[in-house]
């Protein structure tokens, strides 16, 4: 793949605000080294911030869209950072991924944005490709049974709705039952500003490093 120019570069400004709260959960939740995937990469923000913070890991970011490639790779480019490989084409619902085994996948801000079989098919795929003690990280909206809705994600969630019948924010029930279903399970749900969560998801036998009695 050519350098790319710094006229690919996307930005997201929430992207820039999380990012900081997220690699605090990631720098607790993962061991020294390993290799990770990002799936919906996005504009390459995320995983730039988390490579050069996490130098143990080798990164591998992904996304559909031709123009989040381009933007990740001038960002890495950018970055100078040697342990982010090469963006890849990666549509979650398509089935191989191309990728091998990995310690980590991250994906941010994806579920509510897509139809419900990409919650499907990040739980499968999740299993599938993730090692023995690997961790699937997700980040974003949810509305939590029992927990108040927070206005903003309420408003949120009937714009979503409005632009595709099919998107929204999800139910953390659901997305858990789903995860379940795969073969993986819940161990660990972290408060983010912005009401947000960070979900930690793991084989569903105990995995050494996280700890199941923090509240679900």
């Amino acid at each position: 793949m050519p350098t790319p120019s710094p006229e690919a570069l996307l930005h997201s400004p929430a992207a820039e605000r999380n990012q900081a709260a997220i690699l605090d959960v990631l720098q607790r939740v993962l061991p020294a080294m390993g290799a990770a995937l990002e799936i919906a990469s996005g504009t390459g923000q995320h995983v730039c911030h988390f490579a050069a913070a996490l130098p143990g890991w080798v990164w591998q970011p992904s996304d559909p869209d031709p123009a989040a490639l381009a933007s990740t790779a001038a960002r890495v480019a950018h970055a100078g950072l040697g342990n982010v490989r090469v963006p890849l084409r990666l549509d979650v619902t398509a089935v191989p991924w191309p990728v091998g085994e990995v310690d980590a996948i991250y994906c941010a801000n994806l579920l509510h944005i897509a139809p419900w079989a990409a919650c499907e098919a990040l739980m499968v795929g999740a299993a599938r490709h993730l090692s023995a003690r690997g961790v699937l990280v997700t980040y974003g909206p949810y509305f939590v049974d029992g927990e108040p809705a927070a206005p903003g994600n309420l408003s949120f969630d009937a714009d979503l709705r409005a632009r595709d019948t099919a998107w929204g924010v999800r139910r953390l029930r659901d997305v858990v039952a789903q995860a379940g279903r795969a073969g993986l399970a819940l161990r660990e749900r972290v408060s983010m500003p912005a009401n947000n969560l960070v979900l930690v998801f793991a084989r569903a036998a105990p995995v050494i490093g996280l700890d199941p009695h923090r509240p679900h």
